[in-house]
């Protein structure tokens, strides 16, 4: 049996021990994730918490049954595929479902190979249909593509503008280049990288989006301070990334004990972090510490970190 290689997550929703037990080793089988419940209502709580990539949905079950599932399901996930599996093959019951929201109807005893074709299938126009509209949102919004070696190859005019902007208030001797390639790893990790702007007294946030070609990574720009790298902190201020974390969420007022919850540290520790950082700033209390990271980042105006 041919394994799907993207990382594919399966909600099944089923009342019935024997299709639950054949459907789940032939989704093992193929490598992907399952997840169960046993009527609407336990589905419904787990699309509280995970999103799956396609929901497979029995016709008949207790507490609450496909139809009125697939409803529900519809309001939370409009484009989340969803499979009816049931013994009901009258044309009403069939009709019914697509009506309550349903994609595709599969008749039982359910054949494996035919259900993973089905599951390829929609998840593969799913996501396509989700590709095409995150295109569709970046066309709105400042956008950029850079090589890995931080290069830029092109840019809409709006973000060439921003880009240009900050070029021009950038000491000439940092290559704007070799910053993007070294924070390239971390972008993909899910850290942004600020841009500062002193004439508008901003930041500007640059996420990263996707990555195209082989070579070709898309970046996008929120403006303004939308949220905040620490690595700002840590490159301009010389001290170590955990010490930034620190800075940055005591810039933000918040307690020793608030920053150790957040960061996930003891206060003791956040206290030994705070008593090394103070003579590499030039700081000798948290209040000209808070003073200093927030003339770092350009007069104040700075978004919350990411939590």
């Amino acid at each position: 049996m041919q394994k799907f290689r993207d990382k594919t997550t399966v909600l099944v929703v089923d009342d019935s021990p024997e299709s639950l037990g054949m459907i789940n080793m032939a989704l093992d089988d193929a490598g992907i994730a399952v997840l169960i419940a046993l009527n609407g209502q336990q589905a419904m709580n787990v699309l509280d918490q995970i999103t799956p990539d396609i929901i497979l949905l029995d016709a008949i079950m207790p507490v609450m049954d496909g139809f009125e599932c697939a409803r529900e399901i519809r309001k939370k996930l409009p484009l989340t595929p969803i499979i009816f599996m049931t013994g009901l093959s009258e044309v009403e019951n069939i009709v019914k479902a697509f009506d309550a929201g349903g994609n595709d109807y599969i008749l039982k005893p359910i054949r494996p190979e035919e259900l993973l074709v089905r599951i390829r299938q929609h998840t593969s126009s799913a996501r396509m249909l989700i590709e095409a509209q995150k295109a569709l949102d970046s066309m709105r919004q400042h956008v950029f593509c850079i090589n890995k070696k931080g290069r830029i190859l092109w840019a809409t005019p709006e973000a060439q503008v921003l880009l240009n902007q900050h070029q021009q208030e950038t000491n000439e001797s940092v290559d704007p280049a070799d910053r993007f390639s070294r924070w390239l790893p971390n972008g993909q990790a899910g850290h942004d990288l600020a841009l500062p702007l002193q004439q508008q007294d901003l930041v500007l946030t640059v996420q990263y989006f996707k990555q195209t070609e082989e070579d070709e990574h898309l970046l996008k720009i929120q403006s303004p301070n939308v949220e905040i790298d620490p690595a700002i902190l840590e490159e301009s201020l010389a001290i170590t990334s955990r010490e930034a974390e620190v800075l940055l969420w005591l810039a933000h007022g918040k307690t020793n004990r608030q920053i150790a919850e957040i960061l996930q540290m003891s206060p003791r520790t956040v206290n030994k972090h705070l008593e090394q950082m103070y003579p590499k700033i030039g700081a000798d209390n948290r209040t000209v510490a808070a003073s200093v990271a927030i003339q770092t980042i350009l007069g104040g105006r700075i978004g919350c970190p990411p939590g």
